[in-house]
């Protein structure tokens, strides 16, 4: 994933008037994204719902993680060319992401992607905001968008759930015994994958987020709200391979929206970030249903 010694963005013609610092109370052209370049590794959790063939239409994964996240800055300056609006410079980083099970020693995921900083736009009229663009290896490729914010205190980690609802219709919920550890199922994650899970991390997986830092005394978090939705902000979307949309007969399984939080935290007694955690939620459709699709972690800076 190393660019070239001498590869910089070098705008042609150059940007007029361009913004060097499109977070203005950041110095650095990254804005809130500077923490992230280096290299995080640590531990996490994965539920999915998957789908399959057979006596059900489902599937429960679950997954103890192990992860590592490198992010490494682009030199110079990303042009966008406007039609409604003057050109923009945009700041970012590459990153590379694997995640494994920590119990069965088993690939999962590897995710290759960029992150950038996006300056106020005027058509739209958009405050600052900062973007990621991953591509997924199961053939999904996925634009967030989103805000950034710092606060002087440790993160604010909503509960989230993995219970299945009607598409378009997150208030009509379904419950399946896969949901419950001690119901016995054919059709979820068994024996020594289950090591380390409770069902309290089923409920709501973001609970082990809150276990990873009780105790710690967090001083600062800057916090990266981003989603293919248009919420918070405008813009983003999901894209799937032929296989994913399926035919006439309905899809295999669409990621249909991404949804993901992530907390830069900085310890007591520490000058910057050196603990990152994030929660994403991704919603899978297929017979009828969204199957939320979660995955949390918790990573320090090497």
């Amino acid at each position: 994933m190393d660019l070239a010694a001498d590869f910089a963005f070098t705008p042609l013609p150059a940007v007029e008037n361009a913004v060097q610092a499109p977070f203005p109370d950041v110095a650095s052209p990254l804005g809130p994204l500077a923490g992230l370049v280096g290299k995080w590794t640590g531990k996490g959790f994965n539920i999915i719902w998957r789908p399959h063939t057979g006596a059900t239409d489902h599937f429960l994964e679950v997954n103890v993680t192990s992860e590592q996240l490198e992010f490494s800055a682009i030199s110079g300056s990303i042009p966008n060319r406007g039609l409604l609006q003057p050109d923009i410079n945009m700041f970012g980083l590459t990153y590379l992401q694997q995640i494994s099970d920590a119990n069965l020693k088993a690939g999962l995921h590897i995710e290759p992607g960029l992150w950038a900083a996006v300056p106020k736009t005027s058509n739209p009229s958009v405050s600052p905001t900062v973007i990621r663009l991953a591509a997924i290896p199961h053939g999904t490729a996925v634009l967030l968008q989103g805000t950034a914010s710092t606060a002087a205190a440790g993160p604010s980690i909503p509960d989230i759930g993995i219970k299945p609802f009607t598409i378009g219709h997150p208030d009509q919920t379904a419950d399946f015994p896969e949901q419950t550890l001690n119901q016995q199922s054919k059709f979820r994650t068994a024996g020594a994958g289950l090591t380390g899970v409770t069902q309290a991390m089923v409920d709501n997986p973001n609970t082990a987020l809150h276990a990873a830092i009780a105790g710690q005394h967090i001083t600062s978090t800057i916090t990266l709200h981003v989603s293919t939705t248009d919420n918070p902000v405008p813009g983003g979307g999901t894209a799937n391979t032929a296989f994913l949309r399926g035919g006439p007969q309905g899809s295999n399984a669409v990621a249909a929206s991404v949804t993901a939080l992530f907390w830069l935290e900085t310890l007591q007694g520490q000058p910057s970030p050196t603990q990152l955690q994030y929660s994403q939620t991704v919603l899978l459709n297929f017979n009828g249903l969204s199957w939320p699709h979660v995955t949390v972690g918790t990573l320090r800076k090497s």
